[in-house]
């Protein structure tokens, strides 16, 4: 299993926990962003920088993504396309993205996107807290230790 980071909007909050759990199992690793980010170093991470531009670094990880790799991600279209590889996707607040929940996942936030668009004021997601990252690392152990 190869883990895949999508680095755009990875809270900092995150970066200790992934890092400290790459190094304990020596998870390969990709993070894959528009920009330079950095989880830490690591012998098995890998850094790509891809094009600027919507969904570059989607399309790139999609194209490197297999069966039985875990996805982190707080993209839905890309947890959907993810889900459909047959691998496994979880967002940044320790939500695991699966078969059986993405389509409703995917369907609130395009009925979200299109209040917005009307022009309705919609409230943003809650701030990213201590307590979120807390439910990632949970969710991240407990998959790890099923599928490693």
């Amino acid at each position: 299993m190869r883990l895949f980071i999508d680095g755009d909007a990875f809270p900092n909050l995150l970066k200790p926990i992934v890092l400290r759990t790459i190094e304990r199992l020596c998870l390969n690793t990709t993070a894959i962003s528009n920009k330079r980010i950095s989880i830490g170093n690591a012998p098995s991470i890998e850094y790509i920088i891809v094009d600027q531009g919507a969904d570059e670094a989607d399309h790139h990880i999609v194209s490197l993504c297999k069966a039985g790799d875990l996805v982190i991600t707080a993209d839905i279209p890309l947890a959907d396309r993810i889900i459909s590889l047959d691998a496994h996707a979880i967002d940044h607040r320790g939500e695991l993205y699966s078969a059986d929940n993405i389509k409703q996942y995917l369907a609130m936030r395009n009925l979200m996107e299109s209040i917005r668009e009307s022009g309705e004021m919609t409230k943003g997601p809650k701030p990213f807290t201590a307590k979120d990252a807390h439910a990632f690392a949970n969710q991240l152990n407990a998959f790890l230790a099923k599928h490693c």
